[in-house]
């Protein structure tokens, strides 16, 4: 059986995001951020951190957990997107600057830092709102309108359809930015690297090559996974609170935030679930995600797939079964 054929020797619970011209992985050693320097070569630091639910039991029960754990990727990722963004630029030539003055210089020792904190958090807020205008408010919006202000009976399943659309055209949009898609490349590296491993291969780059950057425990399968309990879950509560379908939108939104904890929960249950099994549940449910991840992954080049590999090295154990999902 040739190697591109060998069926896959165990599943990891290793994990990864793609970064500003890097990788960050986490595995049962914890985390490494690995990024490619603008002088060519790959930098790679162990970051000996512990996932928050391991800090509190009540944080690893299940559907809990993956409110928790959805949090904080939040939080983190966005600390190792900045990480990498300072790293990869650092030492660039930027041309001839003018001499700071006096000023610049005393704004910039005592208040620097905590500018950047400043800029981190309002970027922060700035993205949830987006977020919801796009994402929540915007489909409650356009489906008032598609039912004539409730002349057509209101569903869920409607504004579930136009939050999909939303997202896809979202994705596919964002897509087409030039730095977007170079993080999308070292997405599809972190994806091909894990499978390289997880399929008892080597970790070259002509073996990461081989491997599908189409991985089931993906992000992006995630999103699409709550999207579908979303409109699963609030048919649901639309059914057994039928007056709901007549609130005014501010409070139906309401609900549906209210819901959201548990649409993350059972969302983390499904994708830990799916990354253990190959049923056809699992399969079938996991396509539409798969699918998306045409669009938020491409095909890396062999030093993309080089900062994959040294990022996934960096938090592996001796023994690949201390590695499997528990």
């Amino acid at each position: 059986m040739s190697e591109e054929n060998k069926c896959r020797v165990h599943k990891t619970s290793v994990g990864g995001q793609a970064l500003i011209e890097g990788i960050m992985m986490r595995g049962p050693k914890g985390a490494a951020m690995a990024v490619r320097l603008p002088n060519g070569e790959i930098e790679t630091e162990y970051k000996d951190v512990k996932p928050w639910r391991e800090k509190n039991k009540f944080f690893s029960l299940p559907l809990v957990r993956g409110v928790v754990g959805f949090v904080e990727s939040i939080v983190t990722g966005y600390g190792y997107l900045m990480e990498s963004a300072e790293k990869s630029t650092q030492g660039l030539d930027n041309g001839p600057q003018e001499e700071m003055s006096k000023l610049d210089k005393w704004i910039e020792e005592h208040f620097g830092e905590k500018m950047m904190n400043a800029v981190g958090i309002v970027s922060a807020v700035l993205g949830f709102g987006i977020a919801f205008v796009l994402f929540l408010w915007l489909p409650s919006f356009l489906v008032d309108k598609i039912t004539f202000n409730h002349l057509l009976k209101f569903h869920p399943l409607f504004e579930g359809i136009i939050r999909i659309i939303i997202f896809v055209a979202y994705l596919a949009i964002v897509s087409q930015m030039k730095d977007i898609k170079r993080v999308f490349m070292y997405h599809g590296a972190e994806h091909k690297s894990i499978f390289c491993y997880e399929n008892g291969l080597e970790l070259t780059v002509e073996n990461v090559k081989k491997q599908s950057r189409f991985h089931p425990r993906c992000g992006t399968s995630f999103m699409f996974v709550m999207i579908l309990l979303s409109i699963l879950i609030s048919s649901a509560v639309v059914l057994i609170f039928p007056a709901l379908a007549e609130v005014n939108r501010v409070v139906w939104i309401s609900v549906k935030l209210l819901i959201l904890p548990l649409v993350m929960g059972i969302g983390y249950e499904f994708i830990r679930y799916a990354g253990k099994h190959e049923n056809l549940l699992v399969k079938v449910l996991s396509a539409p995600g798969l699918w998306m991840q045409r669009i938020t992954t491409k095909e890396p080049d062999d030093k993309i797939i080089e900062v994959g590999i040294a990022s996934l090295k960096a938090v592996l154990t001796d023994n690949p079964e201390d590695d499997e999902i528990k």
